[in-house]
């Protein structure tokens, strides 16, 4: 089968199609024929090993010093059971699955995936180069805002990087949740902010955000524009400030998070079974829709991930894995 890799880190032109022996699921598995798949910036990140701040080194110690320990690359799909194992029982062959591929391998025309991983039922609603662009960024915005942050119906949230993979998800969870949304981003994606709920839209390139004037409950940076000085003026007194991305400045806020009244919370969210079931419950029930900006052929995977690391896509970047001519 054909799948995409790379065998060293660097730019999109490392990546490559190469022809791997298929899975073979286990018993507690399932066998996936992948439809479509996306490019976010984690696969980004991994393939060119620019891991922001202090992660540089243990992402290199992780995914390999030298060059990578794993080759297959992707982390999201969207596609058709064709087989389950002996002990399956969440999943029949035939149904339409979407979700999340831990280290990777997702970027393939079969795939083998535990049935308690962050996989479920597609809503019948989605296609699947819709699907294959959801998980990344709705999982991140769901678990950061609905658990790390406790948004409540009434909360200020500002949201900086708005049109990204993953702010175009946390605008919709945002308004789901009830809260207040003022949407961060470039000149161009105004109006897509305020299309996806945003209450209010800043450009960044026109207003300085350090300066807005207002006070929040939650500062979600999805960019990594807002240092913790800049959040201080931008929270309200026990407001909490949610980098995506953070180094040695934002760590040390951290520790002194004790004697602060204006907090900042450094995670990453893990990507569980639950939560994937909560997402696509929201997406059937019409909270959150699917954002794409560009789909590519899977031929076109080093133009997917130039796109991505260019940092101005508006939404999911998907990669089509089967023609649905075929």
């Amino acid at each position: 089968m054909k799948a995409l890799t790379y065998s060293q880190y660097g730019g999109p032109e490392v990546v490559q199609i190469t022809e791997v022996a298929p899975p073979t699921p286990g018993p507690d598995q399932i066998l996936i024929r992948v439809h479509a798949s996306a490019v976010n910036t984690g696969d980004w990140r991994i393939r060119a090993a620019a891991f922001p701040g202090i992660m540089a080194i243990p992402g290199r110690l992780m995914f390999g010093p030298l060059r990578p320990r794993n080759r297959r690359l992707g982390s999201e799909f969207a596609g058709v059971v064709e087989k389950v194992g002996a002990s399956v029982s969440r999943f029949k062959e035939g149904d339409r699955v979407f979700g999340m591929m831990p280290m990777g391998g997702a970027t393939a025309e079969y795939l083998a995936i535990g049935e308690t991983s962050a996989v479920a039922r597609m809503p019948a609603s989605l296609s699947f180069e819709n699907a294959a662009g959801m998980p990344f960024g709705g999982l991140c915005a769901l678990v950061f805002l609905g658990e790390y942050a406790a948004l409540k119906p009434g909360h200020r949230l500002l949201i900086v990087g708005a049109s990204g993979g993953v702010g175009a998800f946390a605008v919709q969870v945002a308004k789901a949740l009830g809260a207040h949304v003022t949407a961060v981003s470039g000149p161009e994606s105004q109006d897509f902010a305020a299309g996806l709920g945003a209450d209010e839209t800043v450009d960044y390139k026109t207003t300085n955000i350090a300066t807005l004037g207002q006070r929040f409950e939650v500062v979600f940076d999805t960019f990594g524009a807002v240092t913790p000085k800049m959040s201080r003026d931008l929270l309200v007194e026990g407001g909490l400030f949610l980098p995506l991305n953070f180094g040695l400045l934002e760590i040390g806020a951290a520790l002194l998070n004790r004697f602060k009244s204006r907090k900042i919370r450094l995670a990453v969210n893990p990507d569980h079974m639950e939560d994937m079931e909560r997402f696509a419950q929201m997406v059937e029930e019409g909270a959150v829709r699917p954002v794409v900006d560009n789909i590519y052929p899977m031929k076109e995977a080093a133009q997917a991930h130039r796109r991505v690391e260019s940092r101005h896509k508006r939404g999911a970047v998907v990669l089509r894995i089967v023609d649905q001519t075929e």
